[in-house]
């Protein structure tokens, strides 16, 4: 496995959930950190949270993912903070609780606009930047959700298998670029995070309330801790989940028709 020590890591969602635990974790491997997301406030939170000594390398970078045409900028502003950036884990997005045909084309357009373009908007900036570099290493939060479709979930289903394709497709194209600059998917199942307070409903409101599925999920620092694996070596994609999802994805991918069954019937809000 890789060394982390020094490297220069941009976190967006880092206010919250699991980008929350990914900056206690990396703070702790010497590493220096960029926090990003809407929330200024949360994130100087989660930074203070962290040692003094840890403080010092890490720096607050606020963004909107929903407004794709600031994030070059965005990099810019990022790459400028400590000279370069090392690695860039896409971690921001919203998910959504409603069935099809009560979501408005606006909420899937929000929905695919911050978890899809804003994520890729980020990465398409970084990339001249690991090529002239020639190292780099995108790490994307992706979802169960991304490999299978369940109900509810129209929207962050479509949203999260954009995201595997894209970045599966962009993992060949750098390879060919530069072997050394890698695409790592991390695909968590149900998880203790406000993803699901969050979470729009087909009018756009938010649910405001937390899934029992989430509320019994795992902590976002065992998640953390394994995205922080995954990232140290270099993999290029992980389920992390309860039994359940796990097996979903798997069910998914060896007997679809056999999961087709079982998901129509499965209780997932």
């Amino acid at each position: 496995m890789t060394s982390l020590q020094g490297k220069v890591i941009w976190i967006t969602g880092a206010s919250s959930g699991i980008g929350e635990a990914l900056t206690y974790e990396l703070a702790t491997l010497n590493t220096k950190l960029i926090l990003s997301s809407r929330r200024k406030e949360e994130l100087e939170r989660v930074k203070a949270n962290c040692t003094a000594s840890a403080q010092a390398n890490i720096h607050i970078l606020p963004l909107d993912l929903s407004q794709a045409s600031t994030l070059q900028l965005s990099a810019e502003a990022a790459i400028q903070i400590f000279g370069h950036v090392d690695i860039l884990i896409n971690n921001g997005g919203i998910s959504q609780r409603a069935l099809a045909k009560e979501t408005t084309l606006e909420v899937d357009r929000k929905i695919m606009e911050i978890d899809y373009f804003g994520t890729i908007s980020l990465t398409k900036a970084l990339i001249p930047h690991f090529i002239q570099r020639k190292e780099g290493h995108f790490v994307t939060v992706s979802s169960i959700t991304g490999i299978i479709g369940t109900p509810y979930r129209t929207a962050y289903a479509a949203a999260k298998h954009a995201l595997q394709g894209f970045f599966n497709s962009l993992r060949a194209e750098l390879w060919k670029e530069n072997p050394a600059i890698y695409v790592t998917m991390i695909c968590p199942g149900w998880t203790n995070t406000n993803l699901s307070l969050t979470a729009l409903k087909g009018d756009g409101s938010a649910q405001n309330k937390k899934d029992d599925t989430h509320a019994a999920g795992l902590t976002p620092a065992f998640v953390a801790h394994k995205i922080v694996q995954a990232i140290k070596g270099r993999k290029r994609e992980i389920y992390v989940g309860g039994w359940k999802e796990t097996l979903a994805a798997y069910l998914h991918r060896y007997t679809p028709g056999l999961f087709a069954k079982i998901v129509r019937k499965a209780k997932v809000k």
